[in-house]
Order: C-alpha cells, then structure tokens, then sequence
C-alpha cells in the first residue's frame, strides 16, 4: 500500500477533481474523434484522416487506443456510464484496422489492450475479447525464432527492417500475457518473455539507460547495431525509450513474477531518477544539449507511473524514493506543464514525440492518457490495463 503524507492527499484529490471536471467536458466534444494532439486547442481526429489504412497518419495510428483508455479509466473512477459508450465508439472504429496488413506493426498491445481488452475486463463483451485476440496472434506472427525478438516496423520509408525490435514494445507484449492467461495457451507468454528477456540483454545499458532501435540479423540471430531513433543520436538517452524500459519491464514482472525484470526495471529507474533536472521538467534526451532546452511532458508521466508500480511492489523501506520521485514529476506536470483551462481539450502541454522532429512541445495524448492513469494509481483504486 503507497503511504502518502496528508498534504499529498490533499494535492491528490485537487488534481482528481480537477481531471474529472475537465474530462467530464472533452469526452462529449471528442465523443466520435480518435484523437493524437490538438489544433489550437481542439482535439484531431485520426479516424478520418487516413481511413485506407495505408498510411501510418490514419486510423493505424499507434496511438490510437489512448483515447479509448482514457475513457476506461474516467468510468472506472467516477462510474458514469458515458464513458463507456464513449470508449465503444473508437473501438469500434479500429476494426478497420484489421482489414489491412501493412498497417499494423508490433503497436497493436497499445491499440488493443486499452480498448477491448478494457472492454472485456470490465463488461465481459466476447467480440472485445475476439478482437483482443486478434490482436494478439498478429503480435505473436511478428517473433523472430532466430533473434528472439518481435519485430517492430513493416518495410515503411525505413528501408529494410526485417531486424529491427524497438524498447516500446515493452509496453505491447503485456497484451501476449493477457492471451495466455485469458486462454491457458502458453504460446503468447513463452514469446512475450523470450522478447524481454532479449530486451534485457540487447536494449538496456550496464549503467541503466536504454537503447531505442536494436537491429538483430532476422537470419542467424545477433545485434548487428544500434540506433538513435527518436532521441539525439546512436548511444544517447531518449527519456520517453527509458520509460517504455522502466515501466515496461514493470508490467513484465507483474504478469510473470520474474525478479529479474522488476530488478532491471529498478536499474532502469535509478538512471532515470539520477538524471532529472532539480525542476522535474524532463528533456527529450538525457543526453542531449543543453541549448535549445527541448523537454518532454509524456516522458514524465510514463515514468511516474513505472515508479509507482516499483513502489507498490518494494518493501515499505524502499518504498518512499520511488513514490517521491513519481509526486514530484507529477507536481511539476500539474502546477506548470498543464493546461486546465474549460475551453481546450488537452490536459499536458510540451510534449514531444522525438528530438528531430520539428513538431516538438505540444500536446500528445499518451501524455494525458499517462498522467491520468498515474493520478488513480496514487489513489490507490485504479483500473490497470496493461
């Protein structure tokens, strides 16, 4: 159990009223939108952008099961059941998505397990579970036997990426877990822990940072090399690489019961916790310049919520580094990195999906989605989908 000091309480409560109020309002604005940020303040919507599929920007947008995991979270909090004929609505929407090959990659754990699977576990709905598990053997087709690996990307611009696995896939092999224990076939969950165990070895650093890209050879096994991906450079920290790790090798240990994962995930997190700023606000790269001063919002939350997975799983004596790091990355986002305002549909502001990509400090809705399910998971009666 968190043990948090009166005033902590007190803040927390402040925030979920605060959350509640503002969601209870973007929920009907965005109630048909898939969205991924905003335009001038008003949410996207990726299910009709790109409704072909054959374009990462449309409705196979990797991130297009926050929204429905956002709502999930708010009707597990406040019981209104709007939330969830609101969820059912993007969900629906991404079976579409099934009906293309090439434009799904490995980021259908992210797409999935926050909506249908969100959607069994809470109603029992059986064409969620059907979609889930869907979902989960085209995951599964992705394992590479000779490296050990799940493959991340189809051939794109990219080139050739026929060897390449990326760290947030952490955070996609959960939905493998969930087959296994759903089915009793142990097919999912013997791939999803080769692929950690892989990630173990192959994407975390001896001093506790991350790699983004490994690239294996897809024939004989064996990293052939690495690369930046979306932080500075090749051998840099990419934060939000570092909170796929931390919080994913979390979610790998509660679904297994492996010490070793949740040891890596420490490791992970005392680099992370080594490395922030005496503000809390969090750059896109540990290692990047220090001019211009680009930062990352998500990276924040995403990792708030792995410390506090840490936290809840220690001893009570270890338990306060964990859990006092995660209130102070999440003060810092509340207090100045947050917009609460009625009339805008996001919540975090300066969040940046990549170093060199122009489209830096705006807002991204896994942020809200991560900072949201971090909030519950303070409060202690949270819905855990992962």
């Amino acid at each position: 159990m968190l043990q948090l000091q009166n005033t902590d309480q007190t803040w927390l409560h402040e925030v979920i009223a605060k959350i509640t109020n503002k969601m209870d309002l973007v929920s009907e604005r965005s109630r048909n939108k898939i969205p991924y940020t905003v335009v001038n303040g008003v949410h996207d919507d990726r299910s009709v952008d790109n409704p072909s599929c054959l374009d990462a920007d449309g409705i196979c947008w990797w991130t297009n099961g926050f929204w429905g995991g956002i709502l999930w979270l708010m009707h597990h909090e406040t019981g209104n059941e709007k939330y969830q004929e609101i969820a059912k609505i993007s969900e629906d929407k991404l079976d579409e998505c099934f009906q293309q090959y090439n434009g799904l990659h490995h980021d259908v754990g992210f797409m999935w397990l926050p909506t249908s699977v969100a959607n069994y576990k809470v109603t029992g709905n059986q064409k969620s579970k059907t979609r889930a598990l869907h979902a989960a053997n085209l995951l599964a087709g992705r394992f590479n036997l000779a490296g050990r690996f799940i493959r991340a990307w189809n051939d794109l611009d990219e080139g050739d990426t026929r060897g390449w696995a990326i760290v947030d896939c952490m955070f996609n092999i959960p939905l493998l877990y969930w087959a296994s224990e759903e089915t009793g076939d142990p097919r999912f969950k013997q791939i999803a822990m080769a692929h950690a165990d892989t990630a173990m070895t192959a994407f975390v650093r001896p001093d506790g940072s991350v790699n983004h890209i490994v690239e294996f050879d897809p024939f004989y096994g064996g990293v052939v090399k690495t690369y930046g991906g979306q932080g500075y450079e090749d051998g840099s920290s990419w934060t939000r690489g570092q909170t796929w790790a931390l919080y994913g090798f979390m979610m790998s240990y509660i679904h297994t019961g492996k010490e070793e994962y949740m040891h890596t995930a420490k490791r992970i997190a005392h680099y992370f916790m080594a490395n922030i700023p005496e503000n809390g606000v969090i750059p896109i790269d540990f290692r990047q310049p220090k001019e211009p001063a680009y930062e990352d919002s998500t990276a924040a939350a995403i990792a708030a919520c792995g410390l506090i997975e840490i936290a809840k799983a220690v001893g009570q004596n270890e338990q306060a580094v964990y859990l006092n790091t995660a209130l102070k990355l999440l003060r810092t986002l509340d207090e100045s990195r947050s917009d609460w305002s009625a009339e805008t549909d996001n919540i975090l502001i300066n969040g940046s999906a990549a170093y060199h990509n122009p489209n830096r400090h705006t807002a991204i809705i896994y942020g809200d989605y991560y900072f949201i399910e971090a909030i519950f998971k303070l409060k202690g009666n949270d819905l855990y989908l992962w």
